[in-house]
């Protein structure tokens, strides 16, 4: 197995500090609002990375924080007239809902920052003896990143670089403007915690250095998140973390792609902000999920309804295939699923996975007609090989009707039409019979005539 790691730019052969075990650590949310598209990415590829390392034997032990305090959380709560910890546990509590709609497996562990005061306090406290940090008079306490020869490693950047060319906050208690906070010292009313240095709450930062060393070790196998946070969030853990602990903080880091809407940058200020219960709530989520999956992990994704019409289309010919078909569970060696591990072996490659699952499709189409003692076992690989992808849950039937919201006619009205074409052919009136065939198609409800009578299925939102 090769995974790309953004450290070094390049994709490395995966070799775990544990034989048969994985340890990875992914930065997740800051509760102060419901999640967005862009917090699916990372939640989708990252649950994907998960289920095929134990899919490939691995004893997964995967780590992803709650960010629980932090100045937008602070201000919200503020906003809105409740407390702290009323905001998020509501926002934690809706974070599981959405995760869920998308099939995303929980996380080995969900340490939230307010539950690892101690660890962080301890961490910083280490970093000051080491003279990596420093209590400034105004009861903060900041990291030298210039004390940390390998600042920048993750990035490829320079100090005096990012110091002429990035913008930098201008603190007088800091000894230098690219130095940043650890401990906050906490203004009258906020919330706070007891610390060496007087009353205040961690930098964002530390939070991310002691919880993942609490849960994980000095040294884990795998460090994830999304594209925004390469600089400074990890490049700032790595500094804090190999300075306090003096040893490598991670073998391998790994970033997920950003989205686009209608290949724009996601932001409220441009109007094309989207939550992800706001589109669960417009668009079945397996649609989503297959979306966020179809696009290689470290790719950006456009997000648009003609993407979303697309993906369902695909839903649509795997669900297909398998409808009418008792899928043979038992795992069974194919060309296919050869195809599709070398595919995920080569950093987690989705879209070449999934072309193996359509070539997997098309031969269980073939087989129900030519070989249909072969097409139970085919449809039990399609199922297997679509479950490490978190795809193919539903029923063919389930699925394959469930779209009937995306269209005009109820199921109802649909079994009318297909009484009153029925009834057209039996009149010999074929031009009547055709037209209500092409009006139902236009809506993307596909009409499927057999012995048996004549079923449908929607192809398209």
């Amino acid at each position: 197995m090769h995974i790309y790691n953004t450290l070094t730019r390049r994709k490395e052969p995966f070799s775990p500090l544990v034989a048969g075990k994985v340890s990875m650590y992914v930065c997740g949310m800051t509760v102060y609002d419901y999640c967005h598209l862009g917090h699916a990415r990372v939640m989708v590829a990252f649950d994907v990375i998960t289920r095929y390392l134990r899919h490939r034997g691995y004893d997964v032990t995967y780590v992803r924080n709650i960010t629980d305090i932090d100045d937008k959380i602070l201000k919200r709560a503020e906003e809105n007239g409740e407390t702290i910890s009323a905001l998020t546990e509501r926002m934690i509590a809706a974070m599981h809902e959405d995760e869920a709609r998308l099939n995303v497996l929980p996380p080995s562990q969900e340490p939230r920052a307010t539950g690892h005061i101690g660890d962080i306090v301890a961490m910083i406290e280490t970093l000051i003896e080491k003279g990596f940090a420093y209590a400034a008079d105004n009861g903060d306490v900041y990291y030298r990143v210039r004390k940390f020869a390998d600042y920048g490693k993750l990035n490829n950047r320079q100090l005096d670089d990012m110091r002429s060319g990035a913008r930098v906050d201008v603190d007088v208690h800091k000894e230098d403007p690219l130095d940043f906070v650890l401990w906050k010292a906490a203004k009258p009313g906020e919330a706070h915690w007891h610390s060496p240095w007087g009353d205040g709450r961690p930098g964002w930062h530390i939070e991310c250095s002691a919880m993942s060393t609490c849960c994980l070790g000095d040294t884990f196998d795998i460090h994830g998140g999304g594209p925004d946070l390469t600089f400074p969030h990890h490049e700032n853990e790595i500094a804090q973390s190999e300075a306090a602990t003096g040893k490598t903080y991670v073998n391998t880091w790994m970033h997920a792609g950003a989205v686009r809407v209608n290949q724009e940058k996601m932001s409220k200020s441009l109007g094309n902000f989207f939550t992800i219960r706001d589109v669960l709530d417009e668009h079945d989520p397996e649609v989503v999920r297959y979306l966020l999956v179809a696009s290689h992990y470290r790719s950006a994704i456009n997000y648009s309804v003609d993407s979303l019409v697309e993906a369902r289309k695909s839903l649509t010919r795997l669900y297909t295939a398998l409808d009418g078909v008792n899928a043979d569970e038992q795992a069974a060696a194919s060309d296919a699923a050869e195809r599709f591990t070398a595919a995920m072996d080569d950093d987690f490659n989705t879209p070449v996975a999934l072309a193996a699952l359509f070539d997997l499709a098309r031969d269980l189409n073939r087989a129900k007609s030519d070989q249909p003692a072969e097409a139970p076992r085919l449809a039990g690989e399609l199922k297997r090989l679509a479950g490490v992808l978190g795809l193919l849950q539903q029923t063919p039937q389930t699925f394959l009707k469930g779209a009937q919201q995306q269209v005009a006619l109820s199921e109802e009205e649909i079994e009318a039409k297909i009484a009153e074409r029925y009834a057209a052919k039996a009149s010999k009136d074929f031009a009547r019979a055709d037209a209500i065939r092409d009006e139902l198609a236009a809506l993307g409800i596909i009409l499927k005539d057999s012995r048996e009578g004549t079923t449908w299925v929607i192809e398209a939102p």
